[in-house]
């Protein structure tokens, strides 16, 4: 193969057929998108499937609720049902601390249109009846977030941009990134060369690499995260929340007629391991005890592990080097990136065709961290 493009899209998750869905739509032509496996296959096939706007910081809330819309109207707009289920999130709080940074997360989210709210224990347990209010001080809810299928959604968006001219090039990985002086000229591949002037970065966990081809530093960090799965639950509960305790990060929600849970894992070290292990089982089984003890009778049937793309701050990169022309970013997302892929497809349009965003994203540049300017999110498990 010896082709050119008007942009190479790297990584085939969410971000990578979200843009090149939003490029094609504008009409760019020539878009190609290079993915070394299927589709789907890195970190979005692993996501929990969470979609929410209930963030500390404004820029992911306005990320969270226009993603939010663009999951509503999918199926009209996209033509693929994407399992939607708008159950809300429920944050549980334990401590005066959270509930204080709740609060103020809850105010911003209300100035900016999202209908979250604090709540007692008592209605937390009325939402969400398998857990325990012992210990629990207020909790945090928001009836427009949910959960849906992260690989309806990328192959929706990858669906798309094929009827639209955009080139899927799978099982195709990324050898090099060719620059005369500070321009890009080409990506080479395992297929051949693409000339092109623009790379676009969308590689999740792998996005160090691939900005390092480029002389970017993009400081991404891969961390295994684990779910399991459970077996049915006596009784079918389709309206529960994506419910969070957010003191252990014990997390869980409705997966056909069982549950999906999982929760983070202090002593997980950095690298791309992606096999299971059962060294998670006793935290998890004690935040179970302490916050769900009903989840203690449900036998696990499966499970997996998955790559969180961590930053410094546990926020994204999001934007386009100054060190390179014309290479743009979006990754890092410290997992929200499913969540938030809609919108940063707009975001990575706009920036590529020189409009202005609907939304800033400056401060979520790569550059941040050489000035001394970190993004921290809070709301994050």
């Amino acid at each position: 193969m010896n082709t050119q493009a008007s942009a190479v899209i790297i990584g085939g998750g969410v971000m990578g057929a979200s843009i090149a869905y939003h490029l094609a739509a504008a009409g760019v032509r020539d878009v190609v998108l290079v993915e070394r496996d299927e589709l789907a296959s890195g970190s979005t096939s692993k996501a929990a499937g969470g979609v929410r706007a209930q963030f500390s910081d404004e820029l992911n809330i306005r990320l969270g609720a226009r993603s939010l819309e663009a999951f509503g109207r999918f199926p009209e707009e996209i033509g693929h049902d994407i399992g939607l289920h708008r159950v809300g999130y429920l944050f549980l709080l334990s401590t005066p601390q959270e509930v204080a940074s709740f609060e103020r997360s809850v105010g911003l989210q209300n100035s900016l249109g999202v209908p979250s709210r604090m709540i007692t224990p008592k209605e937390a347990r009325r939402l969400s009846p398998l857990i325990s209010t012992e210990g629990l001080l207020a909790a945090a809810f928001s009836p427009d977030d949910g959960h849906c299928t992260p690989e309806a959604v990328v192959h929706g968006y990858a669906s798309a941009a094929r009827a639209l001219g955009a080139r899927l090039l799978r099982h195709t990985e990324v050898t090099g990134i060719e620059l005369r002086d500070d321009r890009i000229t080409a990506v080479a591949t395992t297929l051949g060369r693409i000339a092109t002037d623009t790379v676009i970065c969308a590689a999740g966990a792998w996005s160090r690499a691939i900005g390092a081809m480029a002389g970017v530093d993009l400081p991404v960090m891969p961390l295994r995260r684990q779910i399991a799965v459970t077996e049915p639950l006596p009784e079918p509960r389709p309206g529960l929340p994506m419910t969070i305790d957010f003191t252990t990060s014990l997390y869980f929600h409705a997966e056909g007629p069982g549950l999906l849970l999982g929760m983070s894992d202090p002593e997980e070290r950095p690298g791309f391991a992606t096999d299971t292990h059962d060294r998670w089982i006793p935290a998890l089984y004690a935040a179970m005890e302490r916050r769900a003890p009903a989840l203690l009778d449900l036998r696990r049937t499966g499970g997996w592990a998955g790559l969180y793309e961590i930053t410094p701050d546990h926020n994204a990169l999001i934007g386009e080097a100054t060190s390179v022309s014309r290479f743009l970013y979006a990754t890092g997302f410290s997992g929200h990136g499913f969540l938030q892929g809609p919108a940063v497809g707009e975001v990575i349009r706009d920036l590529y065709l020189g409009r202005v965003p609907f939304v800033d994203v400056s401060p979520l540049s790569a550059d941040r961290f050489a000035a001394d300017a970190p993004r921290p999110e809070v709301n994050l498990v």
